[in-house]
């Protein structure tokens, strides 16, 4: 029976852990993203500007 007890606690939220806080991680993609589009348009106006 404990060994049952012990494979049915194997993940974190059963043990108690709060899940981490991950805000902080979005703002950094959603801020990474839009710099990445952002440049990524400024080259393409760019190129059409020399054409």
């Amino acid at each position: 029976m404990n060994s049952q007890r012990r494979v049915s606690q194997g993940t974190d939220r059963e043990n108690g852990d709060k899940e981490p806080v991950l805000s902080g991680t979005f703002a950094a993609v959603l801020l990474l993203g839009l710099f990445l589009v952002g440049s990524w348009g400024a080259v393409f106006i760019l190129f059409l500007s020399r054409q």
